[in-house]
């Protein structure tokens, strides 16, 4: 008898072991093959799949910036603080008159009681992204042209972890996390006069896992939202996904919303190109399919297009993860224009229309790359350029950093995240850095 329970307890203790062991190789970060050079571009190079039981955790740990010190610029350009003391501030939008408004939100109350939650919670509070929203809209006002705003005022309060904003005419739209509302809109105020309406709910049930709603108006004036996916792969059920990894049309005439372009796992920045009506985003794409994949991606978007998600990704990779469709939309899925590297997750951008900071930056696309959270190495924390050709595409060529330091030399910890990028009335760049409170003015040298 004393045998086999000694049998039994070194069988026990050998799968422990072996289980240990199993749980260690399983939960290693897996360590990219590729540079984010090679993951960028119109052809980026396609990694072989490595499917993560646990996701690969790297998350640089958030601080502020030391006295003194700021973003590294391009050669020939300089960088200043706008303004600061700002609460996470995220979308900005540039007024007819100079001023610019700034969305100061986070995410919403997300529930914490599981592990998933805990988990999550924690990596967000390590980067720089916990707390409690400020739900408002600042108004920076720059009226003695000197590259400071002197003033910054609080515009709109009360809202609801607020994110995209466009302005049509006299009205002032704002994309809630989970409504758009409509503003009556007077130059030159300091603080919102007018009371809003609202015009259509949005997804914001669920874990709301992407919570921020971007906004663009077309030129006819009909509004389009970005709405990234309530998971990584629809792993809590489409069922979930209603109105979802996509990109909606709403009317503002009537109402009436639908749905514009689907499988888009995080639509963020949206944006027309110049004198055109052609809509553009830049995507945030799917997890744990190891560091090198899948990359982000800057593309065109138009009606009744489908990129896949979750089933598929650039143009009809398969993602076995994914129960198949009962049918089969391979052929059907759009590939994307240009890829930004994985995991750099680009938020903000905008077409370098008005930008006045040389021929080098002039006709192409500046974009905030927030940064990676589960890369090895870390990806992203820049504003990079996208040079487009005279076709309104990009060109074969590698994306240019403008403006990067935001990660310490020590690589463990970011001062800031680059969140949007907006043209300046008086042809400077400015960007919103997200975790750093700051507005940085990127301009031309002297």
């Amino acid at each position: 008898m004393r045998k086999i329970l000694k049998y039994a307890a070194l069988a026990l203790l050998l799968l422990l072991i072996i289980g240990g062991i199993a749980f260690y190789i399983m939960s290693r970060p897996d360590v990219a093959r590729f540079s984010t050079a090679e993951l960028s571009g119109r052809v980026p190079v396609m990694a072989s799949q490595k499917t993560e039981s646990f996701p690969t955790m790297n998350v640089p740990e958030a601080t502020s910036w030391p006295a003194g010190q700021a973003p590294r610029a391009a050669q020939g350009l300089a960088v200043a603080r706008f303004a600061d003391g700002l609460d996470h501030p995220r979308n900005m939008l540039v007024l007819p008159n100079g001023d610019v408004l700034v969305a100061e939100a986070q995410s919403p109350p997300r529930d914490t009681s599981g592990i998933e939650g805990k988990v999550m919670g924690k990596l967000m509070g390590k980067a720089g992204a916990s707390g409690v929203s400020a739900n408002r809209i600042t108004l920076l006002r720059d009226a003695d042209g000197d590259g400071k705003a002197e003033v910054k005022t609080a515009y709109i309060t009360g809202l609801n972890s607020p994110y995209g904003m466009a302005l049509v005419g006299s009205t002032l739209y704002v994309a809630n996390t989970d409504a758009l509302l409509a503003f009556p809109y007077v130059a030159g105020e300091t603080k919102m006069s007018g009371k809003p309406t609202k015009l259509v709910d949005l997804p914001a049930k669920g874990t709301n896992r992407h919570w921020t709603k971007s906004l663009a108006a077309a030129p006819n004036g009909w509004l389009y939202i970005g709405v990234g996916a309530d998971s990584n792969i629809g792993e809590a059920g489409m069922n979930r996904e209603f109105r979802r990894a996509s990109v909606l049309e709403v009317r503002p005439e009537n109402g009436y919303m639908r749905t514009f372009a689907a499988g888009i796992r995080n639509p963020v920045g949206l944006n027309f190109y110049p004198g055109s009506d052609r809509l553009w985003t830049v995507v945030n794409e799917r997890d744990m399919l190891g560091s090198d994949l899948v990359p982000d991606y800057l593309t065109d978007v138009t009606e009744g297009d489908f990129y896949g998600w979750p089933w598929y990704y650039w143009g009809g990779y398969i993602d076995p993860r994914v129960e198949p469709e009962a049918e089969d939309r391979r052929q059907y899925v759009k590939r994307p224009e240009y890829g930004l590297g994985a995991h750099t997750a680009p938020l903000g951008f905008t077409f370098t229309e008005g930008l006045d900071l040389g021929d080098r930056w002039a006709n192409g696309a500046l974009i905030a790359l927030h940064g990676s959270w589960n890369r090895e190495p870390v990806a992203g924390y820049s504003v990079v350029f996208v040079k487009f050709g005279a076709n309104g595409k990009p060109v074969d060529a590698l994306p240019v950093t403008v403006l990067d330091q935001f990660l310490a030399k020590d690589g463990k910890t970011t001062r800031g995240r680059p969140a949007d990028v907006e043209v300046a009335k008086d042809g400077s760049a400015l960007v919103a850095d997200d975790t750093g409170g700051v507005i940085w003015r990127v301009a031309k040298s002297g």
